[in-house]
């Protein structure tokens, strides 16, 4: 009989419970990294401007009070953001659906990364100096286009803008794949695609209203996937020890 056999009663029990928090661990820290070096590569390019100047010009851009895109995709897509919150937040101590699959320390740790990325992404706003594109005066405004590498330098603007908060109402969410992908791995993958998809959704309508670049989109998938991670290691991943791949 094997030696993990009488170890364990089971064999080959043990080897993939052990890897399996350190194989998610992995893949975030790959797409921390990877994803680092993208958007050095983006902001290098220098397109954000470019892509702004699309959609905007010397009178404004043309979108910044479309019904739609004020109405129900950016105060609509907002509502029902905190009210996803709110529910997640019940769901610990009264889960439905697949959440049921979650301890009820995984379901507070995902409400956790969900609050934790907004409030980063709401710290960050308030620091930075850098204003929107619609505050530009290419497009209308009176700011200066400023960095937002240059922290502590303001525009001549309203400030603020970096990252995009309103692209957090759906990245805030990509922290669900770490507590979901033991206990369900198909629905993991869903919500991860869902989160992702949602958050490229709204970052896309600021940006056509003016009040984003492509860059503050980017970074804040990035500042996301960074923190619920985080929220996740320090919370769950270095305790489990009885996940599965």
């Amino acid at each position: 009989m094997p030696l993990t056999t009488l170890a364990t009663g089971s064999p080959a029990l043990r080897p993939p419970a052990a890897s399996a928090p350190r194989t998610t661990t992995a893949l975030w820290l790959t797409v921390v990294g990877l994803g680092l070096a993208l958007l050095l590569a983006w902001d290098a390019t220098g397109w954000d401007l470019p892509l702004a100047r699309l959609f905007g010009d010397a009178h404004g851009f043309a979108r910044r009070n479309d019904w739609w895109l004020t109405r129900v995709l950016h105060d609509g897509a907002r509502n029902a953001s905190w009210v996803l919150t709110a529910l997640l937040a019940v769901m610990v101590v009264r889960p439905l659906g697949v959440m049921r699959r979650l301890s009820r320390r995984e379901r507070f740790g995902l409400v956790l990364g969900v609050v934790a990325s907004v409030i980063v992404m709401s710290l960050m706003k308030h620091a930075s100096g850098t204003s929107c594109p619609w505050d530009l005066q290419e497009f209308g405004g009176s700011a200066r286009y400023v960095s937002h590498w240059r922290w502590g330098v303001f525009d001549g603007g309203g400030g603020h803008c970096f990252p995009a908060g309103h692209a957090s109402a759906g990245f805030a969410y990509l922290g669900g794949w770490f507590w979901l992908r033991r206990a369900a791995p198909r629905a993991a993958v869903v919500w991860l695609a869902s989160a992702v998809v949602l958050g490229l959704v709204l970052g896309g309508v600021q940006q056509l209203r003016g009040a984003h670049y492509m860059s503050h989109t980017l970074w804040t998938a990035w500042l996301c996937w960074t923190v619920s991670g985080a929220v996740w290691w320090l919370w769950q991943g270095r305790r489990e020890r009885t996940a599965t791949v």
